[in-house]
């Protein structure tokens, strides 16, 4: 089953007096357990699309289905329940909440969306930890981490309530070469490992060879779709 379907999907906005076009008519499918980027230029329309995506906007034109829902339909309180049941999300800025621990960053949406028992929160959120390499570090507040392990824990918290789809946008705008290699690997592992799909926002060109799908915005527009093999007959 496509986990996500645009069918001539559009948004336009107002900016004081000015209408905005930023995106129109997009229409692309997104399969299960990819890995897949949106680049282009800053206005292209990237986190508009993911802020679609994300049920966090909703179209103004077109039809957009998310894991088998047709989100345009979904009311405010829908779409919240939506985002907790089937999304995971992760930012340039880490949104780590600064008062809590590793531990209790990622067992937060447990705790607020899934309403998880205590011990069976305990399991996924050290499971997570482990899995992303944060286990040691767990006792510790995002102040006392270096961006990368902020990320790391940013990661466990999109990743610990299973999400079928993560949106990431601009994930690593705020990380040294080494680390967003080491990050944007991480995220391939745990695609791997959990069959979740990975769905970027950027203009890093790390991710965009990490990546299997490349969708190119320009303008709103979508202009070029590129695979990972047709990428590589490229450059053969």
């Amino acid at each position: 089953m496509t986990l996500v379907r645009a069918e001539d999907v559009s948004k336009t906005y107002m900016s004081g007096e000015v209408e905005v076009h930023a995106l129109k008519g997009l229409s692309f499918e997104i399969e299960p357990a990819s890995f897949v980027s949106f680049v282009g230029p800053s206005g292209s329309g990237k986190t508009t699309l993911l802020n679609l995506i994300g049920c966090l906007d909703k179209p103004t034109g077109g039809n957009l289905v998310v894991a088998g829902k047709h989100v345009n339909a979904l009311d405010r309180k829908e779409r919240a329940a939506f985002r907790g049941e089937v999304l995971g999300f992760i930012f340039q800025a880490f949104n780590l909440i600064p008062v809590l621990t590793a531990y209790e960053n990622v067992e937060y949406p447990l705790v607020m969306v899934k309403n998880e028992p205590k011990s069976i929160r305990e399991d996924m959120v050290l499971k997570v930890l482990e899995a992303v390499g944060m286990l040691e570090q767990k006792d510790k507040r995002p102040d006392h981490l270096s961006g990368g392990q902020k990320q790391r824990v940013a990661v466990a918290r999109a990743l610990v309530a299973r999400p079928k789809l993560v949106l990431a946008d601009e994930p690593t705008a705020n990380l040294d070469q080494n680390t967003a290699l080491n990050v944007i690997r991480l995220m391939r592992s745990m695609r791997d490992e959990f069959g979740t799909t990975f769905l970027f926002s950027t203009h890093d060109p790390r991710i965009m060879h990490e990546a299997e799908v490349l969708h190119n915005l320009k303008d709103g527009m979508l202009v070029r779709t590129e695979r990972g093999s047709d990428r590589r007959e490229t450059n053969d």
